[in-house]
């Protein structure tokens, strides 16, 4: 069974301690690793999740203590929508293979992966002044602006270009 990992930051780590497991030494073939850190709209706790390969955004909201136990299933039906969302074709089966089950690490201090979430935090601070409350703040589509913004890292592709490129190669290597 594939196992993706999602690190997280000291912020986010203080907040779900009992979640934390042990690393373990197989990663997602496919997707690689994830960062996660933790913001919060109107006292609600939201998860700021990086594709360390990819650099693709989620926003999980409004996530709490309960959902941890589901956070497999929260997760991979976000990042369907989102995919969705952002044109990127996988059943949601073939993607719920590629994840398999989500082990929440603590922090492993990736400079990059951590660089990339404090960028887009900012942005996400700005929307979150633009859109008031949490009610009003659409997270698929500040997602979908986040994952349409060029990046450095990818020489300048968008994170839902290279993303798109992975998910079609493996569903294409599947066929």
């Amino acid at each position: 069974m594939n196992h993706t990992q999602i690190y997280t930051t000291r912020k986010l780590e203080k907040t779900i301690a009992k979640s934390i497991v042990e690393k373990s030494e197989t990663e997602n073939k496919i997707l690689g690793e994830w960062v996660a850190t933790i913001f919060y709209v109107d006292r609600k706790k939201c998860w700021l999740i990086v594709n360390k390969l990819t650099k693709y955004l989620l926003i999980l909201s409004d996530i709490k203590t309960s959902d941890l136990n589901n956070i497999t299933r929260i997760f991979t039906e976000t990042l369907h929508s989102q995919f969705k969302n952002d044109g990127i074709q996988i059943d949601y089966g073939t993607l719920s293979g590629i994840i398999g089950k989500i082990k929440l690490c603590e922090t492993n201090n990736d400079r990059s992966a951590n660089g990339s979430l404090n960028n887009c935090m900012y942005s996400i601070d700005h929307w979150k002044m633009e859109y008031g409350s949490f009610e009003n703040l659409p997270f698929q589509k500040i997602n979908s602006w986040l994952n349409s913004s060029p990046n450095q890292m990818l020489k300048w592709k968008y994170p839902k270009e290279v993303m798109n490129e992975i998910i079609k190669a493996y569903v294409q290597q599947r066929v």
